[in-house]
Parts: structure tokens; sequence; C-alpha cells
């Protein structure tokens, strides 16, 4: 008897949560999501990972809280849920047109007159509200500027810093890997990089519980007679869609000169392939699964590069099970 198919709960990626122009006859918002310093500053924000390993900060809207919002790097506005928005009793919005992973949708917005992470207050941010079940969180933090930003996750320390991308680069420890990568339609996309052999282009996403392939790579993976067993797995979006898919276990994936190996990825044709017309092409979405085996990650948008930290002593305590198999991480040859 086959058994029916997990579950994976997963948020997006670079573009999962693009929130397009309001619909017809409406306004542009003054204020459309969090905006990011840009002065030669830095600031570092503690992070706990919820249970799905993604990040969770700590922020105040209007004086009250912390509420525990997600960090998504790809998000190009702040979320809300629906039951916090009733909680604070905010202001109803214009309507937005919402792409997530598995459609396209028009969703209420509410006004959060203030929202405060770290030392920065961000004023009268028009958020879409959806639900908490949905969203998995009070909310989700979205940026964007990251395209003058570097990014870097810490995930010893469990913090997280953001910086202009013009201000000098911290020096970390032995063990520094850097890939390069090239603009996209406005996104970074790593291209020294390989599934079992089989190049692709990746996508660095910290928006998402799960590393999702598409099924340009399935095939070719299949043709190759690369593609290991499948099982079937349903995916779940921030807006309550569902789309039916299957996983595989990677044996090696290689990016730039680190391989990450015996790795579980999800195949399915999630609407930002179509956005960013890798529908053809072997493409990735590299998620928090994978990308929690490093010690530290930077993402630096403006210069095109990411930077990885291997850390032998905590790779394999953060590393997840799945289908009896442990991901590990390597320098490749």
């Amino acid at each position: 008897m086959t058994s029916g198919p997990s579950r994976m709960w997963f948020v997006g990626v670079a573009a999962a949560l693009a929130l397009a122009a309001p619909i017809s006859g409406q306004e542009q918002p003054a204020e459309t999501g969090t905006r990011l310093p840009d002065q030669q500053t830095a600031e570092t924000l503690g992070y706990l990972p919820d249970a799905t390993m993604r990040m969770t900060v700590p922020v105040n809207i209007e004086g009250q809280g912390p509420y525990r919002f997600v960090v998504d790097t790809g998000a190009e506005r702040t979320v809300i849920s629906r039951e916090l928005a009733r909680e604070l009793d905010l202001r109803e919005g214009r309507t937005a047109i919402v792409h997530s992973m598995t459609e396209v949708s028009r969703i209420a917005t509410v006004i959060i007159p203030g929202l405060t992470i770290g030392t920065r207050t961000v004023n009268d941010i028009h958020a879409p509200a959806l639900s908490r079940s949905d969203l998995g969180a009070s909310g989700m933090l979205g940026v964007d500027s990251l395209q003058r930003q570097r990014v870097i996750f810490d995930f010893g320390r469990q913090e997280m810093t953001i910086s202009p991308s013009a201000r000098r680069e911290e020096r970390w420890p032995e063990g520094e890997i850097v890939v390069r990568g090239r603009r996209h339609f406005g996104r970074l996309v790593l291209v020294d990089a390989a599934v079992d052999g089989q190049r692709v282009w990746v996508i660095v996403d910290t928006g998402s519980q799960i590393s999702v392939a598409n099924t340009a790579l399935r095939n070719a993976l299949r043709r190759r007679g690369r593609l290991g067993e499948t099982r079937p797995v349903e995916l779940l979006s921030i807006t309550g869609g569902r789309l039916d898919a299957e996983y595989a276990i990677a044996r090696r994936i290689r990016i730039g000169g680190v391989d990450i190996e015996r790795l579980p990825i999800a195949f399915a044709d999630v609407h930002p392939f179509r956005q960013l017309q890798l529908m053809d092409r072997p493409a990735l979405l590299l998620g928090m699964d994978a990308l929690q085996l490093f010690d530290r990650v930077s993402v630096d948008f403006a210069r095109r590069k990411v930077r990885v930290l291997l850390d032998d002593s905590s790779v394999f305590e953060r590393a997840p099970r799945m289908a009896g198999t442990l991901p590990g991480i390597r320098v490749g040859s």
C-alpha cells in the first residue's frame, strides 16, 4: 500500500512574494515596504528559528510586541497575519496583487502605522494580510532595497546583519568560499553550480523551508539516469495554495567550490520560475535546509556574490534528517 504525500511548508524565494502595482484605479502607496538603511552603518538583529527552520526576528508595532516575523530576503513587502491585524485594530488599506509560489491573488492590505526593527522604525506600511496558519508566523518581514545591500546570516550566533554593499567586508576566519553570480531580472543568480553533474542556475532563498527545483532539472537528471527514487509531496504556500510535487535526494550539489551532499529537493514548476523565465532552464531555489548547513552566509546583491563559511563543528548539529539521510557539506574538488 502506497502512503499519501507528505507535506512541506514553504514561503518562497526571490520573487516569491513580489507585489505588483495596486489594482487599476488605486494609487501606489507612499511606503511600499520595509526599507533598509542606506547609511554606511550595519544593523545586527538576533533571530530565532521557527518550527520550519526559517529565521524570525522580533518587531514592535506602535509600541506593542515583540512579535516574531519571518525574514524573507525575496519579499518586496512586509506581510502581517490577519489575526494580529485584528488584534491591533489596524485600518484597511488598498488591495494588492500578490504573486505567491502557487498562484496570483488579490489580497486586502492593512496599514501598519509604525513597525520597529532593531533601532529603526518604518511608518505607514501597506501590508497584505494573510492567515496566520498559512504564514506560520505573526508576519513576514520584507525588504525593498537589497540591490545595494549585503545581508549576512550567522547561523552559529543566530544573528542577521544588514549593511550597504559599499561598506568594507568583514574578515572571516579560514574556510571562506566565494561564489560569483550574475543579475537575472533583478535577481542574484549563481551559475557556477551543478546538481549530480547537471549544470543549474541557483537562487539563494532565506524564506523557504526547503530547496525546490523545476521540472527542467528533473527531466535532465532523468535523461542522464541520475534521478534517484522520487516520492510524492504537497507544497503549501503563504496564500494557502497547495501544489502536488515530488522529491528526491540529490547526491551532490556543487556551488562554486562547495559540495552539499544528500540533500532532499522538491521538484515543481512553482510560480517564481515562471516569473524569472526559468521554466526551460534547469534551476534550483536553495532553501534554508541547505543554507543552515553553513556557519555563515553572506549575500551581496550589488557585487553579485555569495560568501559561505564552513564550520565542521556545527554542520552536522544543524543538519535536518529526511528519508534516512543526513545532509552534509565538504569542499569540492
